[in-house]
């Protein structure tokens, strides 16, 4: 299913916006979201995740998840990829980064293990929904990268399509999947890192239940 564009230019998914108690966004490179008010992670690429309950900087990791209502948790991007998670039945959340390193990591698999374990999530009710990041059509890796992805040689990994499969094996049904498909490479809309390096900003991506 389609994302689409709203108000100060944020991305919403109609999956979550149908869940009535859920706030989100995919902030883009002209939007003013700040995290000053959400929890947050110093992100340093790995399958690690934090359990918060207030707003402010949580320690390192890559993945925030909470059930308390109103705490919007965060991450930041900039070719990685944004995804966010809703347990509809106990109003819990998550805000997962996921690049190369953490795909390869399974940080999402991670993320639904956790809530699972801390909420009581069934993962057949979670609502997924994959953001902005560099898309197949653009990233170009090496060997060493691609082989984390049982490719053969140097070649063209598909960061989204990965972590939807990874999704899908946790038990996340693909009808409750929704993804952006929208490479940050490619449209100027959004922060990249590959593309311009030292100069790139980052995108703000956000979730929380009422």
């Amino acid at each position: 299913m389609a994302l689409k564009e709203v108000a100060e230019n944020i991305l919403t998914s109609p999956l979550l916006a149908s869940i009535g108690s859920v706030e989100h966004g995919f902030g883009t490179r002209f939007c003013d979201l700040s995290q000053q008010h959400m929890a947050a992670v110093r992100q340093v690429h790995s399958a690690r995740c934090l359990i918060v309950d207030s707003p402010g900087t949580a320690g390192e990791g890559d993945a925030l998840l909470t059930a308390q209502p109103g705490l919007a948790v965060s991450v930041r991007t900039a070719d990685c990829l944004p995804i966010l998670l809703a347990d509809p039945e106990h109003r819990a959340v998550a805000a997962v980064h996921a690049g190369w390193r953490g795909t390869a990591a399974r940080i999402v698999q991670q993320a639904v293990a956790a809530m699972e374990r801390e909420f009581g999530t069934n993962p057949a009710q979670l609502v997924a929904a994959i953001g902005p990041g560099i898309g197949v059509c653009c990233y170009q890796v090496g060997e060493d990268v691609a082989r984390q992805f049982e490719l053969h040689g140097a070649g063209r990994v598909d960061l989204a399509e990965e972590n939807r499969r990874q999704l899908q094996e946790a038990g996340v049904r693909d009808a409750r999947i929704d993804l952006l498909g929208l490479c940050t490479f490619c449209d100027r809309r959004f922060h990249s890192w590959r593309r311009d390096k030292e100069q790139a900003g980052r995108m703000i991506s956000f979730i929380k239940a009422g």
